[in-house]
């Protein structure tokens, strides 16, 4: 049983995380909360898809003598493409958030459904 958690360590680190990061986006009010908990949520995703990419003696995909064994380099390019969007979306919804405070003078979620 310890064998097992441990070999699959990395992705109980997902999973952990992914919780985390739902909880944050479910539980709290303050906007800038539940940003941070997306951003927790999509890294876990991340973590997961680099995760599923590794391969027991795999080498980079450069052309080398004696190597027969390659990672597939297509999971770590859309990690990539992930991480580029992760950051705007950021970006995106902490500028929209200034916006609401400079408006309404709260982040409290349930306060601006109020209004």
């Amino acid at each position: 049983m310890i064998e097992f958690l441990l070999d699959n360590f990395n992705y109980w680190v997902c999973v952990i995380l992914l919780l985390i990061g739902l909880y944050a986006m479910i539980a709290k009010e303050n906007l800038i909360k539940k940003i941070l908990g997306l951003n927790i949520f999509s890294t876990s995703v991340l973590l997961f898809l680099i995760s599923l990419a590794d391969k027991e003696g795999g080498a980079s995909p450069i052309i080398v003598p004696g190597v027969d064994v390659y990672v597939n380099p297509l999971p770590h390019v859309l990690v990539l493409t992930g991480v580029v969007v992760a950051v705007a979306l950021t970006a995106l919804a902490l500028a929209l958030t200034i916006k609401i405070y400079e408006r309404y003078g709260t982040l409290d979620a349930e306060k601006l459904m109020e209004l």
